[in-house]
């Protein structure tokens, strides 16, 4: 089993409906939902681009899926999981974005928030205790050859290469998509998360997300409240 820890919105927020929606599975009960597909792109195309995102669910990575090391338990971790909500404010990020990151789209901040760039390193710092090192298959499927050295040196410190300096926000909407439908599949996000972009987010909680199995489906294991979220 892998655990991770991420930011995703409540699960009755709007946001993560239609994003569930949108991704074909709620990673809260794990229901699927059919792709509709819209204007010049098919249901077909839709469960492709949304393929490698579906098995995650919908959120924004803070540390990435790791092994427990064998110090430690699932106990041990939520128990730091609770402290580290109850102690860690609440906040808002400015603006949220859609943005195209390489050949994948995401919702991502309108500006870099050094709150949140703060948030980021504050959680992946404080959990690095329970990380199991990372096997040399798991350094090999990272391709670490093809990394800059900063991305090669997170990798080895901390098991991720998009941490610290590093580290961009982003809330995945597609896995690649092909240079002559990224127009089409922007229009589509844009306008589908139309309601969501432009505006503020509040970073609420800290999710805990489990992969039972490799290659099984990212689920809910708990969300916490952070200090003054407004519920």
């Amino acid at each position: 089993m892998r655990y991770a820890l991420y930011f995703t919105p409540p699960k009755d927020d709007p946001l993560t409906g239609l994003a569930a929606r949108w991704l074909g599975r709620d990673a809260f009960s794990n229901d699927s939902f059919p792709a509709t597909g819209s204007g010049d792109i098919s249901a077909d195309e839709q469960r492709d681009i949304t393929a490698e995102p579906h098995r995650y669910g919908f959120h924004a990575t803070l540390k990435a899926p790791f092994e427990l090391a064998a110090s430690v338990t699932e106990r041990d971790l939520m128990a730091v999981v609770e402290d580290f909500a109850a102690r860690t404010p609440a906040f808002t990020l400015p603006e949220l974005v859609l943005g195209q990151l390489g050949r994948f789209f995401a919702l991502v901040p309108g500006a870099l928030y050094q709150p949140l760039q703060d948030f980021a390193a504050t959680v992946v710092k404080s959990f690095e205790p329970f990380r199991a090192a990372l096997s040399e298959a798991d350094i090999a499927r990272r391709k670490p050859e093809s990394l800059s050295e900063a991305h090669r040196n997170n990798l080895l410190r901390w098991g991720y290469p998009y941490v610290m300096d590093e580290f961009r926000f982003h809330m995945t909407l597609t896995g690649q998509v092909a240079p002559e439908r990224q127009a089409v599949v922007h229009d589509l996000l844009r306008e589908t998360f139309a309601a969501h972009t432009g505006r503020p987010i509040a970073i609420s909680g800290l999710a805990v997300f489990v992969e039972e199995a490799r290659g099984a489906p990212f689920t809910v294991h708990s969300w916490l409240p952070l200090a003054g979220a407004q519920s």
